[in-house]
């Protein structure tokens, strides 16, 4: 236990309280006005030494942009590039300057709360939650190194925003054929993100070893995706290799497109040879994409719609959703279900229609048998 003394100064009378802390070191901490104040302050410090809730205040004087760089740096090495490059934006350029001359311990759960609500008014609700989950997860790293008692951020509402579901283009049969022939050199590129559901990344990652084409399959292995200008080649967003159905006529495309190459060699290279960079789909935009979209009249539709339409497509050929989950390489079924849960609403249609021939035929064929039986 601790101990409680005083000591005069020119105001007056003062108590300082003495006590170790849960490394067993001794510290103290004066200016009590009462010995009642001080013994208070004590027996708090036993109590959040006995429930491990201790705050060191050696400790807790430290200001967010003291620790904004060394948890930036644990995201680095375990973040994808891509994945990494908008949460070093959101440090850099929304939480680093409104926090970054702030103690931790001076946070308080309203301030958050009014800043969360001012970015909302200068920014989208993809970018206002990954700037509160920067700052939330610093302050969760505060807690855990003892620094801070609580999170001013967590444990009640904060006012986040609600991500609003994008709406998906889905191109028919027809308009995927109108749209490869209007890409030209491109129309393989094309049907393959059309007809496999394969990222632009894992598109533009895709080696002729990657296809086998004898089993009509198709093998996702690397990504090659763009960063700052900056093309990173790693594994799949998944970190799983996953194999993807290839139609016939497909087949016949990628063999026709890669006859002669070796097994290194890039399936979609760009014009040097290397990794081709992302086509530009902004509206105004005069890339051979939307050059071609508007030449085959097909609705204003980004790269990534052609994943959806991939996904589309295979609904009405009669995959399930786990197929579909395998081919798109999503965490989960349910994962599925939530992107494309429109694809399925005929499923339910079907549920009720069979509902009802299931029922006439069991209860109405015995009506129809105790009619015709003989009394």
């Amino acid at each position: 236990m601790g101990s409680v003394n005083s000591y005069e100064t020119k105001s007056g009378k003062r108590y300082r309280v003495r006590y170790r802390k849960p490394d067993n070191s001794q510290t103290d901490r004066r200016g009590f006005r009462t010995r009642r104040a001080a013994e208070l302050f004590l027996a708090t410090v036993e109590v959040n030494k006995a429930t491990g809730t201790y705050v060191d205040p050696t400790h807790s004087r430290v200001t967010v942009g003291t620790l904004g760089p060394a948890w930036l740096e644990t995201k680095k090495t375990s973040l994808k590039p891509s994945a990494f490059a908008p949460v070093e934006v959101a440090w850099r350029k929304r939480v680093e300057p409104r926090w970054g001359k702030t103690l931790v311990t001076d946070i308080l759960h309203s301030d958050v709360k009014k800043w969360v609500g001012d970015l909302k008014e200068e920014a989208g609700a993809t970018v206002v939650i990954r700037t509160f989950g920067v700052l939330a997860a610093i302050l969760d790293d505060a807690v855990l190194d003892r620094r801070i008692a609580v999170n001013p951020a967590r444990g009640a509402k904060i006012g986040l925003p609600r991500k609003m579901p994008t709406r998906h283009v889905y191109l028919t049969h027809g308009q995927v054929d109108e749209l490869a022939r209007a890409s030209g050199p491109h129309r393989t590129l094309v049907l393959v993100l059309a007809y496999t559901g394969i990222r632009w990344a894992e598109a533009v990652g895709l080696r002729v070893e990657n296809l086998d084409l004898g089993r009509a399959r198709l093998w996702v292995e690397r990504n090659a995706v763009e960063v700052a200008n900056v093309i990173h080649e790693g594994t799949p967003k998944s970190h799983k290799v996953r194999p993807v159905p290839l139609p016939r006529f497909l087949r016949d495309e990628l063999a026709d497109l890669v006859r002669g190459r070796g097994p290194t060699e890039l399936v979609f290279p760009a014009d040097d040879g290397g990794f081709r960079k992302r086509t530009r789909t902004s509206s105004g935009s005069k890339s051979w994409f939307k050059t071609a979209a508007r030449e085959a009249g097909v609705p204003p539709l980004t790269l990534h719609d052609l994943r959806h339409t991939a996904a589309s497509l295979a609904v009405q050929a009669g995959a399930n959703v786990k197929v579909i989950q395998r081919m798109l390489g999503h965490a989960s079924a349910a994962m599925t279900l939530d992107v494309y849960a429109d694809l399925f609403e005929d499923d339910l249609d079907a549920v009720s229609q069979a509902l009802d021939r299931a029922r006439s035929s069991e209860v109405v064929g015995k009506m129809w048998a105790e009619a015709a039986s003989p009394e």
